[in-house]
């Protein structure tokens, strides 16, 4: 929810990256979309090594590049480079060999992952159909056909759903029949518990329907909470099928297949520094979800940071950067968590700082930088010390650039969450994902009103027409500028001192967020589908 006190001044804070000993910075920030480009090959060659030849060699029509290979591998995998299928191992090889080539010290981090392959949704009463589904992250594994019994349902535009969220709502419930619940109030898992004690013998969550966005109306599959949550298979439906499947008489087909062990990989790539025990992370996750090829989720990050890495590749850091592009983030941020979780107390001390990057590209996109300071949004979970000058780097550079931008929620919900609970600092940039843009928010940004930011948000249409190629170019400079920057002080977020910036960097006092929102989320909807864990409900 918003705050209801006033947030600190912006006008009274200054940017304070670094002491004197780190920063004197001198030169201004290059144009977005690098006004002068460099002739021929000569970013290949040169040492990008100050903002403004960073800036002029990083652009979108390089991560566009990137972008097109990963459509091109999904193409190649039955239209989806998700975790576990032969399309997300496709993109592994295919960032690693693009890093290798590049000079980047590149490995691969493996961990456990179980895997759960494509189920379906078949309704063989009137009116008949097989609907487009998927498991949730928790299900259990069945083939189920049974009648379909409605759990509390509140249809039509307008409505407040709490549909299964309380025990009461199954009273009367024909053991082993299908539950079918409607999205809303309280998280999936809940609904999902409380219908397997009723003695449901599957489930069909389907979309709230509750508003004509796609956020509300479209396709709906999410997590439980966690893994192996209940013994019951659960899959996902549009609000429509819902409908359909509420009707008097309705029999269906669940399949969910049984869950199968496929160990994933991350890719991590190191830029050696002088002072390798101060280490400066950028991350984005490089699956998709199983419905797409996920090219806005999470081609967008991955590819800004594959475009950045060769463009940095011959950079002489002051401190240590470490690139990671993540597995299974979809499946509940199974690759970040279980990297965390490798490391050692010493190895996540050394750790300065996290920068997250997932969807930077929204084809309806307003720009937004993780609230670390909390001015916009009360963060449900402990803000680590350092990311509100994170955040204060993020929006010194939208503001020199005269963009405007707002606060997204500083929640958890990406791969930055393994960081921030283990006290590491992070920030990170965000387009917005399925919520709806307002009549205030396309007045400042552009786009359309009453649209998600991004329609095709865990569909089959992420593809390479879903990107926003403004975006990703204003967006790709602030990437590059922030790694840049701290590659030589992390001092403003932890205290190293580094040294200065070669050719130095002006940047002013944040302008400030536009605060367009009127509730929590910050792009994404406070019972956000794309489920990660403990941090959030449905």
């Amino acid at each position: 929810m918003m705050r209801t006190t006033a947030p600190r001044s912006r006008s009274v804070r200054t940017l304070a990256l670094t002491s004197a000993a780190a920063v004197a910075f001198a030169v201004l920030v290059a144009p977005t979309g690098a006004a002068v480009a460099a002739s021929g090959n000569a970013c290949d060659k040169r040492n990008n090594n100050t903002v403004s030849k960073l800036l002029t060699c990083v652009d979108a029509d390089g991560a566009m590049e990137h972008l097109e290979a990963l459509q091109s591998i999904g193409d190649a995998n039955d239209g989806n480079r998700a975790a576990g299928t032969a399309g997300y191992e496709a993109s592994v090889d295919y960032v690693a060999e693009t890093l290798e080539a590049a000079g980047w010290e590149v490995s691969f981090d493996e961990f456990p992952f179980t895997y759960v392959g494509p189920s379906t949704l078949t309704q063989i009463s009137a009116p008949y159909g097989d609907y487009e589904t998927g498991p949730f992250t928790g299900s259990g594994p069945g083939d189920v056909t049974a009648s379909v019994t409605p759990v509390d349902l509140a249809l039509g535009l307008g409505n407040a759903s709490t549909s299964g969220c309380e025990a009461e709502d199954f009273a009367g419930f024909p053991a082993g029949d299908l539950a079918l619940i409607q999205r809303g109030t309280c998280p999936f898992g809940t609904k999902a518990l409380n219908a397997e004690a009723a003695g449901a013998s599957g489930v069909i969550l389907f979309n709230q329907g509750n508003t004509e966005g796609d956020d509300r109306q479209g396709l709906i599959v999410g997590t439980l909470g966690g893994s192996d949550i209940v013994g019951i298979p659960v899959v996902g439906a549009s609000y429509q099928q819902g409908v359909q499947l509420a009707e008097a008489g309705s029999v269906a087909r669940v399949f969910v297949p049984a869950p199968e062990s496929r160990p994933q990989r991350n890719v991590i790539a190191e830029l050696p520094g002088v002072n390798d025990d101060n280490v400066v992370m950028a991350g984005a996750h490089l699956d998709s979800v199983q419905a797409g090829p996920g090219i806005n989720d999470n081609g967008s990050g991955s590819a800004s940071l594959l475009e950045l890495a060769q463009q940095m590749a011959k950079v002489k850091p002051q401190n240590t950067v470490r690139l990671a592009w993540w597995g299974a983030e979809e499946a509940g941020l199974v690759g970040s968590t279980a990297y965390v979780a490798g490391l050692s107390q010493e190895e996540k001390d050394r750790i300065a700082l996290y920068l997250n990057f997932d969807m930077v590209a929204s084809p309806n996109h307003i720009f937004m930088v993780y609230d670390g300071d909390e001015s916009g949004f009360a963060a449900p979970v402990v803000v680590p010390d350092g990311s509100v000058q994170i955040e204060d780097l993020f929006e010194s550079y939208f503001t020199q650039m005269g963009v405007p931008y707002d606060d997204a929620e500083f929640s958890g919900r990406s791969d930055y969450q393994a960081f921030i609970l283990n006290g590491i600092p992070a920030g990170g940039l965000f387009t917005g994902a399925e919520v709806v843009k307002s009549e205030e928010q396309a007045a400042v940004w552009g786009g359309v009103a009453g649209e998600s930011f991004d329609q095709c948000y865990h569909q089959a249409c992420d593809t390479i027409g879903n990107v926003s190629t403004e975006a990703l170019e204003v967006n790709i400079d602030a990437i590059a500028l922030a790694v840049l920057a701290y590659s030589y002080s992390t001092e403003s977020v932890n205290g190293v001192a580094g040294k200065r910036v070669p050719g130095g960097l002006t940047l002013p006092t944040p302008a400030g967020p536009e605060m367009s929102w009127s509730a929590g989320g910050g792009g994404l909807a406070p019972d956000h589908g794309h489920d990660h864990g403990p941090l959030e409900g449905s």
